[in-house]
């Protein structure tokens, strides 16, 4: 017996469309996780106090690309296929599918146009330990870019939350 979510059908005799949605749900987690996870991190950076720079979080911020964020980008293509194998259940027409792709589309660029720029250059800033030693306070220059990307995760935070909601209850 398929068990029903929202008017498509999941269960055993549609593993594909069950796959498809697995790989969808766990991009929104993986991608909107690390943008969130980003914003938090660079909030207890913020908030360090002098003489305290924590090993976590010069881990954190080692030079790299933030692949796990970059998961975002699976969230449409997932949905695509999910789109294509509803059976006609679902278009692209549809108003939740407009407004999810629209608030998709602000999460990337919020993330990149300033989030993941912010990360890169506290990244730079903490390369070979955090600046001045561990015996100062977070630099002004860090500051902003910390206070950044703090404040975008929190708004992709919400912004994930409020997809959530559109691809569960398909309002209109």
């Amino acid at each position: 017996m398929p068990l029903v979510l929202s008017g498509l059908a999941l269960g055993t005799d549609e593993p594909a469309f069950d796959l498809l949605l697995v790989g969808h749900v766990a991009c929104a987690l993986f991608g909107f996780g690390a943008l969130a996870t980003s914003g938090v991190q660079a909030t207890r950076l913020l908030r360090n106090r002098p003489g305290r720079a924590e090993a976590t979080l010069l881990r954190y911020f080692a030079p790299g690309v933030n692949w796990a964020g970059r998961a975002l980008y699976g969230v449409p293509l997932f949905g695509f296929a999910l789109l294509a194998d509803s059976g006609g259940h679902a278009r692209i027409a549809d108003g939740w599918v407009v407004a999810g792709l629209a608030l998709w589309a602000l999460a990337v660029l919020l993330a990149e146009g300033f989030l993941w720029p912010a990360e890169r250059r506290i990244q730079s800033a903490l390369v070979g330990g955090p600046p001045r030693g561990v015996t100062g306070p977070v630099p002004v220059s860090m500051r902003r870019d910390c206070k950044i990307v703090g404040l975008l995760g929190a708004v992709l935070a919400v912004t994930f939350v409020a997809a959530t909601v559109l691809m569960v209850a398909r309002p209109g």
